[in-house]
């Protein structure tokens, strides 16, 4: 047995059912067709490279599963994170936007790419908050568009991870406040100076951009299914956050396949539980204070507007797990469990597969999952050692 202890809770979503249809709303959100143009662009991106997705056959033989395959988002792009493909992805189609209203025309991904409207593009500023991540991806995009980039963070967003971001040319903007506290910030003083925000979340009155940076999701998603080559699993469990990937896995699985959809489980901290407070009230609810936690990237209080459009009714479940079984599951995957490789997995990256293991060990949750020796489960390692000094206190 694979020693792995935390604690879950779990609230099963009374609206999701294998009978819902994907509506026309949801995948006016997201879907695989609209997917078609992210993919195609992103793949044109310099050192673009499909990132792996492991089997840990042996971590899920002795944790009583069928399979589990991870993927492993740690390489993507050197960004160390699948939000490499989001946040960059909607930088370039808000410039594209901007300069199609100034020149008549829309310019190309290449031009873009290969600096051909330079004067142009330099003279626009795009900014959002972020837990880190996110802005790494919209920082990263700037610089490699050619636009400047102001990124607001909060106040426990590590060093490493603000000088990470300021080495990509971002001006980088500390506040005392919360996540939450920032992104509202950061929306202010982009209208009152012109700015263009790209945010991975969704409020009132800006709904456009976040459906952006969930399309380059879907890179990432496409690249499961062609390595699946057939197979579907029958669960997935992703980290929640204010629900934009978790939308966009959701989504764009349902979407594809159906009624033989995966039972999608969202897993979050104790401390910032939105998401399974929202599905518990039956509409979006904000978790307010500190939203304390280890899973930096989890630390949201807020549910995405789009985001819950989906995962309203196409959730099944919502778990929340524990603080202690976070360092414990990264330590097990740098070593490598057995014979499975070993994989660099950050702070948040980690949930869904925890909560899986923990879930399967623990029979009131392994019945109410269905988790048994035949549960094929993907989980998506979204990150890996985005903040290095952190990374090697917790793995040593």
């Amino acid at each position: 047995m694979i020693k792995l202890s935390g604690n879950l809770t779990h609230f099963s979503n009374p609206k999701a059912s294998r009978k819902n249809e994907y509506s026309a709303l949801q995948r006016g959100v997201i879907s695989v067709a609209k997917a078609e143009e992210a993919i195609t662009d992103i793949k044109t991106w310099p050192a673009y490279a499909v990132t792996p997705l492991h089997s840990l056959s042996d971590m899920a033989k002795d944790a009583g599963l069928g399979a589990i395959w991870y993927k492993d988002e740690s390489i993507r792009f050197g960004l160390k994170s699948f939000k490499a493909l989001g946040g960059a992805y909607a930088v370039a189609r808000q410039l594209q936007n901007v300069l199609e209203a100034r020149l008549g025309r829309r310019p190309a991904i290449e031009e873009l790419l290969n600096g051909d409207l330079k004067g142009e593009v330099s003279e626009i500023v795009v900014s959002c908050a972020t837990d880190g991540n996110h802005g790494r991806s919209v920082a990263w995009g700037a610089q490699m568009f050619g636009c400047g980039c102001v990124i607001y963070i909060h106040r426990d967003v590590s060093e490493g991870r603000k000088l990470a971001m300021e080495a990509f040319g971002a001006e980088v903007v500390r506040i005392t406040g919360n996540y939450d506290e920032s992104v509202r910030l950061a929306d202010t003083e982009a209208k009152a100076k012109g700015r263009i925000i790209v945010s991975d979340t969704s409020y009132e009155g800006y709904m456009e951009v976040p459906k952006d940076v969930a399309l380059g999701y879907t890179v990432m998603l496409s690249e499961i299914v062609e390595q699946l080559n057939g197979e579907i699993p029958t669960h997935v469990f992703v980290q929640g956050g204010v629900g934009g990937l978790a939308s966009a896995v959701a989504g764009y699985f349902w979407d594809l396949w159906g009624e033989k959809r995966p039972r999608f489980v969202i897993v979050e901290p104790e401390q910032a539980n939105c998401l399974q407070l929202s599905a518990k009230a039956g509409e979006p609810v904000v978790v307010t204070g500190d939203l304390d936690t280890l899973m930096a990237g989890l630390a949201c209080g807020e549910v995405s507007v789009l985001g819950w459009q989906i995962l309203s009714n196409g959730a099944d479940d919502f778990m929340t797990l524990s603080e202690d079984a976070v360092a414990a599951t990264m330590q097990l995957l740098a070593k490598g469990y057995e014979s499975d490789p070993a994989i660099e997995a950050g702070e948040s990256a980690v949930p869904g597969l925890a909560s899986a293991v923990i879930a399967r060990q623990t029979p009131e949750f392994a019945e109410v999952l269905n988790l048994n020796e035949q549960s094929k489960v993907l989980v998506i390692g979204t990150e890996g050692a985005t903040d290095p000094e952190l990374y090697q206190q917790l793995v040593g």
